[in-house]
């Protein structure tokens, strides 16, 4: 989780590298399906979309899906989630999120996704503040 804590600054500092279309395209691809799993509680789909180093924290679906619930309450359930701006260095790609949660607050999720060995993306990390507050 430092890694990608680091990821993310380092990320935010570098200025505007823009992704790829398709490498973006995947990675949105990936964070869609993976709140499409939350929203059918189907933890093993929503914790097949995480990264290696996650599972290694989380090593069951279940414990992942409990830590999604009690921790990201409005990336597990929302009203709307938007993509926003996206960056990439290497291969990982920072994806902003913008989320309004099931109160009708909004919300700022920074999602981290590396490429993985067989060239799919995989959730490394989902940082979340509330909008407007300072990072």
């Amino acid at each position: 989780m430092r890694i990608t804590a680091l990821l993310v600054a380092l990320t935010l500092a570098l200025g505007p590298v823009s992704a790829g279309a398709g490498d973006v395209s995947a990675a949105q691809g990936v964070i869609r399906a993976q709140e499409q799993a939350f929203a059918r509680d189907d933890a093993a789909a929503a914790y097949s979309h995480a990264a290696p180093a996650i599972k290694e924290i989380f090593p069951a679906p279940g414990l992942f899906m409990s830590m999604v619930q009690s921790g990201y309450a409005p990336v597990y359930r929302h009203k709307s989630f938007e993509f926003g701006e996206s960056r990439s260095e290497g291969n990982w790609i920072a994806q902003r999120v913008h989320i309004v949660d099931a109160n009708g607050e909004a919300w700022e999720a920074l999602y981290t996704l590396e490429q993985q060995a067989d060239g799919s993306y995989k959730i490394t990390g989902c940082s979340l503040l509330k909008a407007g507050q300072a990072v």
